[in-house]
């Protein structure tokens, strides 16, 4: 039995000891992709000169290396799927894709990748694509510094920039995506990580969680996004040093978090979201050391959320800092830095003396009738949040900081 096995590794190594390197070029003896892919073994690397190369649907199933020279062009002609691959530890590298076919049905990508393990996609640019990068059933994969730009305007016209479903140990690294459905989207994805991302201008969210246990996202940008991010029916999820700008509209979210627990939102930066996060179902997630600045809602924690805490914060000039659709509070707010706190600290401490209420009585009535929005800084709303303050009997009694901070945390200084 120890010989057979000896002789099988024996075989395979010598097998990858002969890989060969084939180049495609436009005046070279090997003109097509489809021609060398056809003439290589697992191993193999293929280099494609300069050029535009018009294939339809190249289909992969060896271990290949695929490389590009001074970017040649991949063009799906507005028909085809690009490259469809079906192997272990493949990679493709400099590349540039551009014009897929359209499909809602089939779901036609640039690179599609298909029941696959051990595949690298770097250094490729993809333009004018339906889906980008599309992986299904796929493990320990890595999508690193790719450039995915597409112009669509309606959700059903265009599909996502990062796409995964039913994957795992997947690493989604310093991509640039721009102008597509969601920018990154997750489905049954575990055990993997976002990290350095800039995700923009998409038309419905920047990066969408489904259904994805036990992953992390860090340091990535959500810039003018229909809705920034949104976390959905998950646990054990960590968001960590991202950043929340500019996604403002009639139902934009920084950060929109639904039936989620167990997880971690540290450290985030939420600036001019029309709402910085917004809660529903939320249950023993931790909230600490996030700056919210000139949001319109900086935290809307609806009733149906309890056992998080909220501790540490920054609240500057924000609409409203908080809200909520109820008067029963089941989570823990203290310890937070919020600038529409008027409270003295006598014994210099650096915590105030007195409790704050983030919630106001005119957010209570706009929860409760939206069209009273329009009613915003007028001498009414002063009056009414005047009287709360005075005499509370609208505003949930629990829903306060009983150890507000005198001033705004330093957390860059923390964090060293």
């Amino acid at each position: 039995m120890k010989i057979i096995v000896f002789c099988s590794v024996l075989v395979f190594t010598l097998a990858y000891a002969e890989a060969r390197t084939y180049r495609v070029s436009k005046q070279g003896k090997i003109t097509t992709l489809k021609e060398a892919v056809a003439l290589s073994d697992h191993g193999d690397t293929i280099i494609i000169e300069p050029g535009i190369y018009k294939e339809g649907n190249v289909i992969i199933e060896k271990s290949l290396t695929i490389l590009g020279n001074g970017l040649p062009t991949m063009d799906g002609e507005h028909k085809y799927e690009i490259f469809t691959i079906h192997a272990t530890n493949v990679t493709v590298s400099g590349i540039r894709f551009i014009d897929t076919g359209v499909a809602n049905i089939n779901d036609l990508a640039a690179i599609k990748i298909l029941d696959s393990k051990g595949i690298k996609i770097q250094h490729n640019k993809f333009e004018n694509t339906f889906f980008g990068i599309y992986l299904a059933n796929t493990t320990s994969s890595l999508i690193e510094k790719n450039t995915l730009y597409s112009h669509g305007i309606a959700e059903n016209q265009i599909g996502n920039g990062i796409h995964l479903w039913k994957c795992e140990n997947i690493t989604i690294n310093k991509n640039n995506i721009k102008g597509h459905r969601d920018g990154i989207y997750f489905e049954f994805v575990t055990n993997s990580l976002i990290t350095n991302n800039h995700s923009e201008g998409n038309v419905r969210y920047g990066l969408h969680f489904m259904f994805s246990h036990n992953d992390e996202y860090y340091n990535n940008t959500f810039l003018r996004n229909g809705a920034g991010v949104a976390v959905m029916y998950t646990k054990n999820v960590k968001m960590i040093g991202n950043t929340f700008d500019e996604n403002w509209g009639s139902s934009a979210y920084g950060l929109l978090l639904k039936d989620i627990r167990d997880s971690e939102v540290t450290n985030n930066t939420f600036f001019k979201n029309t709402i910085g996060i917004h809660l529903e179902g939320v249950s023993r997630t931790n909230f600490t050391e996030n700056t919210f600045t000139e949001n319109g809602y900086a935290v809307r924690l609806q009733a149906s959320s309890d056992d998080n805490v909220f501790n540490r914060n920054n609240f500057s000039a924000n609409t409203f800092d908080m809200a909520t659709n109820g008067s029963l509070v089941l989570n823990q707010i203290n310890g937070n830095y919020w600038d529409k706190y008027q409270g003295y600290d006598l014994n210099k401490d650096g915590i105030g003396d007195v409790p704050f209420r983030p919630v106001n009585m005119y957010a209570m009535i706009v929860e409760r009738i939206p069209a009273a929005i329009l009613l915003w800084r007028s001498f009414f709303v002063l009056l009414i949040d005047r009287a709360e303050k005075a005499i509370p009997v609208v505003t949930p009694e629990d829903l306060k900081d009983s150890s507000p901070s005198m001033k705004p945390y330093d957390f860059a200084a923390t964090s060293k």
